[in-house]
């Protein structure tokens, strides 16, 4: 036995959970996801999501409406007679005709332990508030954004120094088996759901980019979690004097020093190891981007790029 399921999603994050349904035996009646992007160097090509180019490899139906304002998509959705809809980060608010478009329902597999940070950036907003902990949630879906009651869940240990990239990694690979599993119980009847909280409701908006410059003057936490909150997208960044010239630098890793810094003012590296002044306490830079050019570790960029003690670098 398996159920027949409508696979909805559209990033990388998304595609382990495809590929675990389809590994585990279930229909993949169809797979829903964004239309194609434009892209490539110029932005002149039209970018296939990672969930076509993956459904594409399964040999699986790819379908990609814009919204599902028209009555022709959601008769389609309806005519593929699934029992369920699973939902991996598809990026679009589903209306209650695509919700209950199947025999089961439709399933959100999302990456935090609600009702704590709802909504789109959930794994950037966990690390940046400094959170010690995550997970993924499979959640059936109701009308609100990320307010249906919860299946499944698996707990994730946020480590002090984790990117948003490594979080994502990790929490994509426990999302795929807590789905897989779910729908394991869904299939048996035994799935049962709990309604969320009413209490500690956090909604994790989209990242701005006016968000992404590091502030120098706040405590060395905050813009350690602040730095590996973003990387290695949009990467935080601050400016640094080069050559007499200020330039953007991304900054990809950090980490908390013991440095001393009191009396120091926020910004001045503080030791031959790009430790650097916060408001309070300091960190010391791991990996740093200049604009147009590759990551480097911050031995090698201080080989291209001194910065001795008592420089100040935003």
């Amino acid at each position: 036995m398996s159920l027949r399921i409508i696979f909805m999603g559209t990033p990388d994050f998304s595609v382990a959970t495809l590929k675990a349904l389809a590994e585990a035996g279930h229909e993949i009646a169809a797979v829903y996801t964004q239309p194609p992007r434009p892209g490539g160097r110029r932005g002149l090509d039209l970018q296939k999501s990672p969930v076509h180019q993956a459904a594409e490899e399964l040999g699986l139906p790819v379908f990609h409406p814009a919204n599902f304002r028209d009555p022709a998509d959601r008769d389609h959705f309806a005519a593929l007679k699934a029992d369920v809809a699973v939902v991996v980060a598809y990026g679009l608010l589903l209306p209650e005709a695509i919700l209950n478009g199947t025999r089961l329902g439709a399933y959100n597999g999302h990456a935090s332990l609600l009702p704590r940070w709802r909504g789109a950036a959930p794994i950037q907003r966990a690390i940046m508030a400094g959170d010690r902990q995550t997970g993924m949630m499979v959640m059936k879906m109701d009308k609100g954004l990320d307010t249906g009651p919860v299946g499944r869940t698996k707990v994730v240990d946020i480590e002090p120094n984790m990117t948003a990239g490594e979080l994502h990694d990790r929490l994509s690979a426990v999302g795929a088996a807590t789905m897989v599993d779910a729908m394991a119980a869904l299939e048996a009847g035994t799935l049962t759901t709990v309604a969320q909280p009413e209490e500690g409701v956090l909604y994790a908006a989209k990242i701005d980019k006016g968000e992404t410059r590091v502030d120098l003057s706040r405590s060395a936490a905050e813009v350690h979690n602040h730095i590996r909150g973003l990387a290695p997208f949009p990467g935080a960044w601050t400016e640094i004097l080069i050559n007499g010239k200020p330039e953007r630098v991304k900054l990809l890793a950090s980490e908390v020093s013991d440095t001393g810094s009191a009396g120091t003012a926020p910004g001045t590296v503080l030791d031959e190891h790009l430790a650097v002044a916060c408001g309070s306490g300091a960190v010391r830079l791991v990996r740093l981007q200049k604009a147009g050019g590759k990551p480097l570790s911050a031995e090698d960029f201080l080989r291209g790029t001194p910065l001795p003690p008592g420089t100040v670098i935003a």
